[in-house]
């Protein structure tokens, strides 16, 4: 993995701080050419990796990028699923039927009015890889060496102490299409404990790392124990904690821990990019 990752949520006006700064930037990115531009501009600072969601929007941005082979070659997208927005959205406009017929290929559709809720009950796994196959048709053609679940499945899961969920996805990313599984998580010490009794050793996790124990759901100290001591390969988002620390004070405290191998962030202006990356690179170079 990257050491920078730049992430999409300024795209579609999430913003855990001000609803007035996300009204604004959904007016400003409201153009797709406009997400591909502030991304050439992270590309410019040499970030390499866009963090994404499978928002619908990307798929277009994925249709630009596919018009550019050479200009994009390299270029890594790392993908996190499901997109629980898109999905509800589309229940409340399409019902359940009509959802399951815009986005489950057509063979599973036939299967599940042959062998009824029956077959849901018996085979959830294989929904999961179709669902997961249905998501990944956006990104062909693009480099996508990891793919994630997003913390609100990642955490249902773990809620429901289904693990052998995680493990067949971890095998099926590998298998399938040929990437690292990742999990995103709002509480990365028990997630941690769950792979690991499922086999999993050293799994990519993105989690909540911050100075203020913003979103860690276990505390602070937990997370630095957890990193100091066990073997994971993490990813830190929301490093500045929503907004609420100084960027240079929470990069700073995010540099410095270990085994933190990649730093997830979101900007849309060249000066906030260009900025946080010379402080990660900075404080970077300190730290050897």
């Amino acid at each position: 993995m990257e050491r920078i990752l730049f992430g999409d949520n300024q795209f579609f006006g999430v913003n855990h701080v001000s609803d007035e700064k996300s009204r604004a930037q959904m007016m400003k990115f409201k153009e797709d050419k406009t997400i591909l531009r502030t991304i050439d501009i992270a590309r410019e600072e040499g970030v390499n990796t866009f963090m994404c969601t499978t928002h619908d929007r990307i798929g277009n941005i994925c249709d630009l990028i596919r018009q550019e082979p050479e200009k994009y070659k390299g270029f890594n997208i790392y993908p996190c699923m499901p997109y629980a927005h898109k999905y509800a959205n589309a229940v409340t406009e399409l019902g359940i039927v009509g959802t399951l017929k815009q986005y489950v290929p057509g063979n599973f559709f036939g299967s599940l009015f042959k062998g009824g809720m029956a077959f849901v009950s018996k085979d959830y796994m294989a929904m999961m890889e179709l669902l997961i196959d249905a998501e990944m048709k956006m990104f062909k053609g693009i480099n996508v060496p990891v793919i994630f679940i997003q913390n609100v499945l990642t955490d249902l899961i773990m809620g429901l102490g289904m693990k052998d969920v995680l493990k067949e996805y971890h095998e099926y990313i590998i298998k399938k299409h040929n990437a690292e599984p990742a999990y995103i998580t709002m509480n990365m010490p028990m997630l941690l404990d769950m792979l690991e009794s499922v086999g999993i050793k050293n799994p990519i996790i993105c989690s909540s790392i911050n100075i203020d124990g913003f979103r860690m759901s276990g505390g602070k100290e937990l997370y630095e124990h957890t990193l100091k001591t066990r073997e994971v390969r993490g990813i830190a988002m929301q490093v500045l904690s929503g907004g609420a620390t100084p960027v240079k004070q929470a990069l700073q405290y995010v540099c410095g821990l270990p085994k933190v191998e990649s730093i997830l962030f979101g900007a849309s202006s060249r000066g906030n990019i260009h900025e946080t990356v010379s402080l990660i690179r900075q404080f970077d170079a300190e730290k050897k």
